[in-house]
């Protein structure tokens, strides 16, 4: 299926944030204030059994809210209930844009082997719905690249919160793969980050906040929104010497092609 033509209007979309998370609140009240600081859409990814039909609600609630179905490594147990998400995702392919949030860490207690195995079923589940992806891939960037060789998705994905080298990206790009930017580039200290995303096609990139997760220079110790997203947006046009409108409409169109927006 073609994309729908794209609305080029300099206004943003949040590429991952967890807006059925409790610490966010009242959603309808935080989606009026996003609208008003010209933050319109919202890509809302499941992370296991639990919050699946949460995420379908709050998709079906609030329109500008696009939601994907995955099983996140974090959540992984003795029984992941893949052919519910199976199920699931097959009845609503009409209304999810995504398989996600799945992937690879190398940080967790969790085998390498469970996870490889997790992550195989749902890049299968991808391919036959032919849906993209969006992945989690904490110190793991190289073993999923090698998955993501074998899979080779059609629709490709996004790499969300990446940190990885240059060489890394390239690597994702080839594959179809978008890379999502977020809070981290507002610290100083995050050289190698603020200077790769400097440095790539803005036609990889997208925004995001992983709210309420991952708080912006400044704003530790607080919740993070997708209220974030503009000062994100200002922080990456300062990086590349590019207004926020040119940010703005880059992403949300990046945004828009990649999940047939």
């Amino acid at each position: 299926m073609m994309p729908n033509t794209p609305n080029l209007a300099p206004y943003y979309i949040d590429s991952h944030c967890h807006l059925d998370f409790a610490a966010m609140g009242d959603i309808a009240s935080l989606l009026q204030q996003c609208m008003q600081t010209g933050v319109a859409q919202f890509i809302v990814p499941s992370v296991d059994v639990n919050n699946w039909q949460t995420i379908l609600q709050l998709g079906l609630v609030h329109p500008q809210v696009h939601v994907a179905l995955g099983i996140h490594p974090y959540f992984l147990s003795d029984n992941n209930h893949f052919l519910d998400l199976e199920k699931l995702a097959t009845e609503h392919r009409s209304s999810i844009i995504a398989i996600g949030e799945i992937g690879l860490d190398g940080s967790i207690d969790v085998s390498a082997q469970h996870q490889l195995a997790i992550l195989k079923q749902q890049l299968s589940l991808a391919s036959e719905l032919d849906l993209p992806i969006i992945c989690h891939a904490h110190k793991a960037y190289d073993p999923l690249l090698k998955q993501l060789r074998l899979i080779k998705l059609t629709r490709g994905g996004v790499v969300h919160g990446f940190s990885g080298s240059l060489v890394q990206a390239n690597e994702f790009i080839k594959l179809g793969f978008k890379l999502g930017v977020g809070g981290v580039i507002t610290y100083a200290r995050a050289q190698k980050t603020r200077r790769l995303f400097s440095e790539l096609p803005l036609v990889c990139l997208l925004l995001e906040t992983d709210s309420p997760d991952m708080p912006l220079c400044g704003l530790q110790g607080q919740i993070n929104t997708p209220l974030n997203i503009p000062r994100i947006a200002a922080c990456l046009g300062e990086l590349r010497q590019q207004s926020d409108d040119e940010i703005a409409i880059a992403t949300t169109l990046n945004c828009q092609l990649l999940f047939n927006l």
